[in-house]
């Protein structure tokens, strides 16, 4: 398995790292509207009140940048106090290794909106690492983003082609691989090649 969950502490073994050319630029997220805005801040809301502080962060961000002022602002407060406390409880990680690791710790613990973050933030500072953006692919597929999994996927195919293999046997992809866009870019050659599923 080319993303290697084990401890947040130990370092992770993944696919060898290869250098390679500049990142693909990702497309811009659009706004939320009005019922979106609501829809994420009511989400964020709820994790907030089960101290799911990370996640809400990342929810209390987007409904910020919605069209209802009183909400955005609200929104704006909220994220500062979960990026409070979230900073209170995380490690002081300064590498994108270091980063990369907890993210890998992160997933093993069904956090995917953190452990997004620390992903980013690993890829921004290392984009030709193709196990970061296979650990990306694996977050985003995992917390039901296959657009971005796809886009995160293919770009570790394109640093490393190995990567389509490994994706192929890895259990952790068995149930998004199957699906759309993935299944296309797992199996260029046809569906008719995809083995059973155990």
């Amino acid at each position: 398995m080319p993303v290697r969950k084990g401890s947040g502490g130990a370092k992770a073994s993944g696919p060898p790292r290869a250098a390679t050319p500049a990142p693909v630029p990702e497309a811009p997220s659009v706004p939320p509207d009005e019922r979106q805005q609501a829809e994420l801040f009511d989400r964020a809301m709820k994790l907030f009140h089960s101290a799911g502080y990370g996640a809400a962060l990342v929810l209390f961000e987007k409904a910020a940048r919605g069209p209802i002022p009183a909400m955005a602002h609200s929104a704006q407060l909220r994220a500062a106090m979960c990026a409070s406390r979230v900073a209170a409880r995380e490690p002081s990680l300064h590498t994108p290794e270091e980063h990369y690791d907890y993210a890998i710790a992160l997933i093993n613990q069904r956090r995917f909106p953190e452990a997004e973050r620390h992903l980013d933030e690993a890829v921004a500072r290392m984009p030709g690492a193709d196990h970061v953006h296979y650990a990306l692919a694996l977050c985003r597929g995992l917390a039901g983003d296959l657009r971005g999994a796809y886009r995160h996927l293919r770009r570790a195919i394109e640093i490393a082609p190995r990567n389509r293999a490994a994706a192929r046997n890895d259990p952790d992809f068995a149930g998004i691989g199957r699906l759309s866009p993935l299944l296309e870019l797992l199996y260029p050659e046809g569906t008719a090649s995809v083995p059973p599923h155990r």
